[in-house]
């Protein structure tokens, strides 16, 4: 419980009178998290919600279902149920069905903070979680921003106050208050990439290269993040020198000063453009980057790319214009 609070401070997730949104699927993790707010709802004068999505993909996942709505009754804490056929939908949208299951979860996260009229989503996300992450994201060739983790808070409305609590703690701290929670089994199958990392990459680590693997990784994602927000004041002060204009589907920014920049500012340049256009960077490569880059060195008029669906990005007339369609 100190802890918890100690990371709600440290990173100011609650303030009081939040509306709050909690993530629960029934195992140790969301049933901590729903337990600890619901037991400080006095203290930052909470009002909570729950959002528990039934992925329709486990024989016991009724029963982890009907186990979250007698939790919640118990602790009169309103809750919101959604069915979804995860695995259907995968097939249908042609990603894999971890991405599916995510995608569902912040839909109907934000589909509840809507209906409540809350202010903020809480995950039950832990240390184990962060590092399992930066892992994967190392794995997928990434940079700085991927040995970041998990954020304890982000657009300041997701918040994970168990961020700093290691899965071993959370297990420890349901079993000293006799909250017997829900076991997913799936977690038990290496079929999944982050089940490959949980079950078997950290261990074998842990046996043979560092035993305090998930404590190491976790500082080395705190140095990440430190390195990544100076990067991105030096990125946002130099937007706003090479800016020419900004609408609300298109930016121009001064060609002769973008090839000028650092190379390292040019490319978190290209993604800091993209996120204020779509509010996003999913298919973003790196070679797309590479690609923007070159088309501007080459200083050819009227030459463009679309690195993605829906953008599409111009030199002319001496500028780069960012548009979306």
């Amino acid at each position: 419980m100190d802890k918890v609070i100690k990371t709600i401070e440290k990173y100011n997730l609650i303030q009081n009178g939040d509306k709050i949104v909690i993530g629960v699927s029934g195992g140790p993790d969301s049933i901590c998290l729903l337990y600890i707010l619901n037991t400080l709802k006095e203290k930052y004068n909470l009002q909570l919600f729950v959002a528990h999505i039934n992925h329709m993909i486990r024989e016991n996942a009724k029963i982890d279902e009907q186990y979250v709505v007698d939790f919640c009754k118990k602790i009169d804490v309103p809750v919101f149920v959604l069915h979804s056929d995860v695995l259907n939908l995968s097939k249908q949208q042609k990603i894999s069905v971890e991405e599916a299951g995510r995608n569902v979860r912040y839909e109907f996260f934000n589909e509840v903070l809507e209906k409540t009229k809350s202010n903020k989503i809480a995950i039950a996300h832990n240390c184990n979680d962060k590092a399992e992450t930066v892992i994967m994201n190392v794995l997928r060739g990434s940079g700085i921003s991927g040995l970041k983790g998990i954020e304890a808070k982000r657009d300041n409305k997701y918040i994970r106050p168990l961020i700093e609590c290691t899965r071993e703690e959370i297990e420890a701290y349901c079993k000293d208050h006799n909250l017997e929670t829900r076991h997913d089994e799936s977690n038990d199958e290496n079929i999944y990439k982050r089940n490959k990392i949980r079950n078997i990459v950290i261990p074998f680590i842990k046996k043979e290269f560092n035993s305090n693997i998930i404590a190491t990784i976790n500082r080395l994602s705190v140095v990440a993040t430190q390195e990544d927000e100076y990067i991105n004041k030096i990125v946002e002060k130099e937007y706003n020198n090479i800016c020419i204009s900004k609408k609300e589907n298109e930016i121009e920014l001064d060609l002769k000063k973008f090839n000028d920049l650092d190379i390292v500012i040019k490319n978190r340049m290209i993604l800091y453009v993209v996120n204020i256009l779509q509010q996003h960077t999913k298919g973003i490569e790196k070679v797309n980057i590479e690609d923007i880059i070159k088309l501007c060195s080459n200083n050819i008029g009227n030459k463009f790319l679309v690195p993605t669906k829906g953008l599409k990005v111009l030199v002319k007339n001496k500028k780069i214009l960012f548009a979306k369609y």
